[in-house]
């Protein structure tokens, strides 16, 4: 009886171990592919992968996008929207320094008159910076106007103005002393403006004589002598830009530079914005 040859093992390959090299390469691949195929995973669930949680990979806080410079010069007024009895300014008044560098007991009272003699009224950085100004005389009455077109954040430029909505009730009558000579009685109204911008605020700061508790007897070398100050302080946002002014006189105020200077501006700074977006 002749028997089946017996079967022979197979040959099974002998498996070798992988090099240094090699095992990195596979790790490297694998960590790769988990990645990669996580994002159906966080689709569904909603989850945000951790990379995107770093701060570099978060919204950016910047300002918005301003105005260039050229834009913004052509959104300001000129001596010609006025009339004949204005031009371009010769200097700064001298009544700046007599009757409004000063302080003020009460923390918005010495704000305002900060405001008013630095005419920085959304901040005094770089980033709040007027885009472009202009500054006129009116020959005739002796007022200075002073314009000025800035960019910021919308919210920021509101609170300023809200600020400003506060101060007839905080400074309506408040004490201004000046580091030497007389103090002075200043008195803070509010300033219909027209309808113009997102928003807008004014106000009508009068800085009078003597103030009632002063005792110096008065200096007769600050040139002012009895007369008041009158100081239009004027703010419109439109967009995340806006416009400012300060318009004063110690003659009788033309209200009509104000107005037309609100008016005419804020009609230049909406087409200069409208012309920025039509050139992006």
């Amino acid at each position: 009886m002749q028997h089946a040859p017996a079967a022979r093992p197979s040959r099974v390959p002998a498996v070798r171990p992988l090099s240094g090299a090699a095992l990195a390469a596979v790790l490297a691949l694998t960590a790769t592919a988990c990645v990669g195929g996580g994002r159906g995973a966080d689709g569904a669930d909603g989850t945000v992968p951790p990379a995107a949680q770093s701060p570099a990979a978060l919204p950016s806080s910047g300002l918005p996008p301003v105005l260039t410079r050229g834009q913004a010069r052509a959104a300001l007024i000129t001596a010609a929207d006025l009339g004949e009895a204005w031009e371009p300014t010769r200097g700064a008044a001298t009544w700046r320094d007599e009757l409004l560098k000063a302080t003020a007991e009460r923390p918005d009272c010495r704000r305002l008159l900060d405001v008013l003699y630095t005419e920085d009224l959304f901040g005094s950085d770089a980033a709040t910076a007027p885009r472009a100004t202009a500054a006129l005389d009116d020959t005739e009455d002796g007022a200075q106007l002073h314009y000025r077109v800035t960019s910021y954040r919308a919210a920021d430029l509101d609170r300023t103005l809200a600020w400003l909505g506060t101060l007839p009730d905080r400074c309506g009558h408040f004490t201004a002393r000046p580091a030497r000579g007389t103090a002075r009685d200043v008195r803070v109204t509010g300033l219909a403006l027209p309808q113009a911008g997102d928003a807008r605020r004014g106000l009508r700061v009068m800085v009078g004589g003597t103030a009632p508790d002063d005792d110096s007897g008065g200096d007769a070398r600050d040139g002012t002598g009895d007369g008041t100050l009158t100081v239009d302080l004027v703010a419109v946002r439109l967009g995340d830009d806006a416009i400012s002014l300060t318009n004063g006189t110690l003659g009788e105020p033309a209200d009509d530079a104000t107005r037309t200077s609100v008016d005419i501006g804020t009609g230049r700074l909406a087409e200069a914005r409208r012309q920025g977006r039509a050139q992006v």
